[in-house]
C-alpha cells in the first residue's frame, strides 16, 4: 500500500514559546493538527470542512508525542504528517516533526481519531464520505499493485 503522506512547514511563534525559550510541550499537538489540516488540503475529501459538511466530527481519542530535540523562536518546523489504515470507523495518523534548519527529528506521535454523529453518538459504520474517500485514495492505490 502506498503511503499518504503531506509535509508542511511552520515558523515558530512567541506565544508558542515556554520559559526556558524553547517550544512548549503542549504546543506539539496543535503541530499535529497544522499537519491534519494540511494533509486534508493535500488529499482533498478528508478535511475537518469535509467532516462537518457531512455532519460528522472526529474528536481525538488517543494521542502520544515523545520529544527529542528543542526548537526555539522564528526557526522553521517541518511537520510530516502520514495517514496510516486502519479497518474501522477512525482515522490514524504519525507525525514527526523536524527542524527545518539542520533536519533534525524534533519529536514524533501518533493520534487516533474516532467518528461520531451530530447527537455526539460514536459510530461504528465507516461514514460514506471517508469511505469515498478511502475508494479514492487508498483502494484504487491497492489495485494498482
Amino acid at each position: 500500500m502506498k503511503t499518504l503522506e503531506d509535509i508542511c512547514y511552520i515558523q515558530v511563534r512567541f506565544s508558542e514559546i515556554d520559559s526556558m525559550s524553547r517550544v512548549w510541550h503542549g504546543a506539539y499537538i496543535t503541530y499535529f493538527e497544522d499537519g491534519r489540516e494540511s494533509f486534508g488540503r493535500h488529499y482533498p475529501g478528508i478535511g475537518y470542512a469535509d467532516m462537518q459538511s457531512a455532519g460528522i466530527y472526529a474528536p481525538i481519542y488517543e494521542i502520544k508525542a515523545k520529544y527529542y530535540a528543542p526548537v526555539s523562536i522564528n526557526e522553521i518546523i517541518e511537520i510530516h504528517t502520514r495517514y496510516i489504515y486502519k479497518p474501522g470507523a477512525r482515522l490514524d495518523y504519525t507525525y514527526q516533526i523536524y527542524r527545518k534548519s539542520d533536519h533534525t527529528l524534533c519529536a514524533e506521535g501518533y493520534t487516533v481519531q474516532l467518528f461520531i454523529d451530530k447527537r455526539g453518538e460514536l459510530m461504528t459504520e465507516i461514514p460514506d464520505y471517508y469511505q469515498e474517500w478511502q475508494n479514492k485514495y487508498i483502494i484504487s492505490e491497492q489495485d494498482e499493485q
